[in-house]
């Protein structure tokens, strides 16, 4: 820091120089003046000096030649006969026209004045570079590297004091596992004394937006610890060695201010398995995961230095991380259900004005799979959307647009979409709609929408009639069929199919494959399961984790084949069935662009 002032003070310095000497020059340096003009001014009496330097002269009047202008001073180029003008000067002189006279050499630049120019635009250049290395930490001497190596975690001790676990909601069962923690940085003799050692490291597992960090805030607030928070990614370096020596100065730190807490989050970009990967470009990130298990293994018993980590990736961490004496205890932390959501719910809701038409238990009914920064984020862009329609309180209508603004994306209204091209997004959301009014044992339609949104050329929203953490078979072709529906509507009323179905195509290979390599669902090939060795599905381009032979691959294709191909018959037979409906629901967006789930219904039952 005092480099980059030194650094800021010299650049304030050097452009004062430089602007008062240009400005200095600017203000002081005469003006022209023709020859001609010159000897009208001394006919007229109004020249009070003249200096004869080689071809030029120096002219000084007695007032200035516009009543607006104070400047005096001129330049003029005197002709070449020098002795004709001095003439005239010296005729005027005797005329007393003017009132001085003089007539000096040229001057001419001193040998050495290049010389002095350039040593100092050298030390000047010298001494910036200088000032800018010495910020970044000097050369790659033994400063840089120093400062390479300290850790870039962040301590906090007061701020985490204002996060405890009344900030958490939704995750009571996971505060309970985290209470013990809190417990022993408190008062860590009542455990001692009873021969108990408290957990070195706890690993938070779930997916993003659980609030991993969160908890982690809160342990510390709700102990009154210090707190250091790091980032996995912050280990790692192109330099060898930079990361471990970095988590080797993150401990030192932490051990002088135990009892505290160390926090990584997303641990595993630093924890993966320790050759996993081909290739030689690991090494430095080995060498550090091999730091951090050597500092995790060295602490003391009951030492007061706690590691908290999380990550969503817990299948890729190297085995060493997760054996007894380093993260001796796993938490997960997954998605919340709906009394859950309906917690997190009313921590975020304060402070934001509601109608009465509101009701958070019902929010929270409608919005499963939802992880608490969703939750969040749903209020929040409903508290945008309502100050930008310049309402005083948030209602209904406005959570529901927010709520297909965060999962789909924003409407493009102006977007200019052909007739053709809003008769194949017309068809294909209704096949979808239909089909899954047909087909869906757990899902109703909430919207259908042909204008664009997001990446979408339109969508058909649909919501869980209930929160589930299992699916059959039977569920997971539901799934493939209601995929498949708009390729089919196109077909069936088109004659012909469009690319509009590309991401309802993926997303019904993915289901297909994981119903046979995954889940052991197939029928030749039951209770088997494909890829790779924690489980993973054969997708068909890993071949280095493909854990069957060619022909049972091919078979593994063929099934595939066959439970896309059922599904689109059965797809096809479901709206020809219903090709009233198709074409009704396909009219009326046409007409309206968008149709909500009550009309929709109505649609549907009256046709």
């Amino acid at each position: 820091m005092k480099y980059l002032k030194k650094q800021g003070i010299f650049l304030i310095i050097f452009i004062v120089i430089v602007g008062s000497i240009a400005f200095s020059s600017m203000k002081n340096s005469p003006q022209n003046m023709d020859y001609s003009r010159l000897l009208t001014e001394i006919q007229a009496g109004n020249v009070n000096s003249i200096v004869l330097e080689g071809d030029s002269a120096q002219i000084q009047l007695n007032a200035a030649l516009d009543e607006n202008s104070d400047i005096t001073g001129y330049n003029v180029t005197v002709p070449p006969d020098i002795t004709s003008a001095s003439d005239r000067f010296t005729q005027a002189l005797d005329n007393q026209l003017i009132q001085t006279y003089s007539i000096k050499p040229p001057w001419t630049m001193p040998w050495w004045y290049p010389i002095v120019l350039s040593i100092g635009f050298i030390i000047l250049l010298g001494t910036w570079f200088t000032l800018s290395q010495r910020q970044q930490g000097g050369s790659m001497g033994g400063n840089r590297a120093t400062a390479m190596g300290k850790s870039r975690a962040k301590l906090s001790v007061d701020d985490q004091k204002t996060v405890s676990f009344a900030d958490v909601a939704g995750a009571d069962e996971v505060k309970e596992e985290l209470e013990e923690i809190v417990e022993f940085l408190k008062a860590p003799d009542r455990f001692v004394e009873l021969g108990a050692r408290i957990p070195k490291g706890v690993l938070l597992i779930g997916p993003p937006g659980t609030g991993k960090t969160l908890l982690a805030k809160a342990v510390s607030g709700e102990a009154g610890v210090p707190f250091f928070s790091i980032s996995g990614s912050d280990f790692v370096e192109i330099f060898v060695g930079v990361g471990a020596s970095r988590v080797r100065d993150l401990f030192e730190q932490a051990k002088k201010q135990a009892p505290c807490i160390v926090f990584i989050d997303e641990i595993d970009a630093v924890g993966r398995q320790r050759g996993a990967n081909m290739g030689g470009g690991n090494d430095e990130r080995e060498q550090t995961l091999n730091q951090l298990l050597v500092e995790m293994d060295g602490f003391g018993i009951n030492e007061g230095v706690i590691i908290l980590a999380a990550t969503n990736r817990p299948d890729v961490l190297d085995p060493a991380l997760l054996r007894p004496g380093r993260f001796d205890r796993r938490v997960i932390v997954g998605l919340p259900d709906i009394k859950g959501r309906e917690q997190i719910l009313n921590v975020h809701a304060k402070g934001k004005p509601f109608a009465d038409d509101v009701k958070l238990d019902e929010l929270a009914r409608i919005t499963p799979g939802f992880s608490g920064a969703d939750l969040e984020n749903l209020l929040n862009e409903s508290a945008l959307l309502t100050a930008r329609e310049h309402k005083k309180v948030i209602n209904n209508e406005v959570i529901k647009e927010a709520a297909f603004k965060v999962m789909m994306g924003p409407e493009r209204k102006s977007h200019v979409m052909s007739d053709q091209d809003k008769k194949v997004t017309a068809y294909h959301e209704a096949g979808h709609a239909i089909a899954i009014k047909l087909i869906s044992s757990s899902r109703n339609v909430d919207r259908v929408s042909i204008i664009p949104s997001g990446m979408a050329g339109g969508y058909t929203a649909s919501r869980p009639t209930e929160d589930q953490s299992y699916h059959t078979k039977s569920q997971l072709i539901e799934e493939i069929i209601i995929a498949l529906g708009g390729r089919a509507a196109e077909e069936i009323v088109l004659n012909e199919v469009s690319t509009g179905a590309s991401s309802d195509l993926k997303r019904v290979n993915q289901i297909a494959r994981n119903i046979v390599t995954k889940y052991g669902m197939s029928d030749h090939l039951t209770n088997m399961i494909f890829g790779d060795e924690n489980g993973g599905s054969y997708d068909g381009r890993d071949y280095g984790s493909q854990n069957c032979s060619n022909e049972v691959a091919n078979i593994i294709d063929d099934e595939v084949k066959q439970i896309i191909d059922h599904a689109y018959q059965r797809t096809l037979a479901l709206l020809k069935e219903n090709i009233s409906k198709l074409h009704k629901l396909g009219e009326v967006l046409l007409e309206k662009e968008k149709v909500e789930g009550p009309e929709f219904e109505s649609i549907f039952m009256a046709v």
